[in-house]
């Protein structure tokens, strides 16, 4: 199987292990194979295969199912991130900004409606990162915490109208 991304193409291969589970590996551009195999008991484990025997594992490491959510949840946001960041960087008075929910923040505890960013920055939030996780295209009530990671984008002048906001409240 074959994905594209973007320009790149990506080769995904999926091999049955009759009696064991299933294997899918990512053929990097290297020609590198990293892999996932996911056993019939619902054990997983990732592995780093010798480039001239694909069969042949260099290493492997055993992962539970919170651990290969927390490594999806940590590719899924870089790679959002990464994506939104070039959206940008191709895009004169388009920005992205990363803003902390502070402990001392007035919206921690509150739900990001309270905030009226949109109506008071012309903001736009396009993702909170808490806890290594992505909450994409949050609701109005979705609860802020301290820590969390506000992702928006907007003009210069309307991101830091927003982080003032998030740091100190309306003005």
């Amino acid at each position: 199987m074959r994905v594209l991304s973007g320009a790149v193409s990506v080769r995904i291969e999926r091999v049955d292990l009759p009696g064991i589970g299933v294997r899918n590996d990512l053929v990097t551009e290297r020609g590198d194979r990293l892999g996932v195999i996911l056993f019939r008991d619902g054990e997983r484990q990732l592995a780093v295969y010798d480039a001239d025997d694909p069969d042949s594992a260099r290493y492997s490491v055993p992962i539970t199912e919170d651990e290969a959510e927390a490594l999806s949840d940590m590719f899924g946001a870089s790679v959002a991130i990464t994506r939104l960041t070039k959206l940008t960087d191709e895009t004169d008075g388009l920005y992205t900004e990363k803003i902390k929910v502070g402990v001392n923040s007035p919206y921690a505890g509150s739900t990001l409606g309270d905030t009226r960013m949109r109506t008071r920055t012309h903001v736009s939030i396009v993702a909170i990162l808490r806890d290594r996780k992505v909450i994409p295209s949050p609701t109005p009530d979705e609860q802020l915490r301290t820590g969390d990671i506000i992702v928006a984008v907007g003009t210069r002048t309307g991101l830091d109208t927003a982080m003032r906001l998030i740091d100190h409240g309306p003005a």
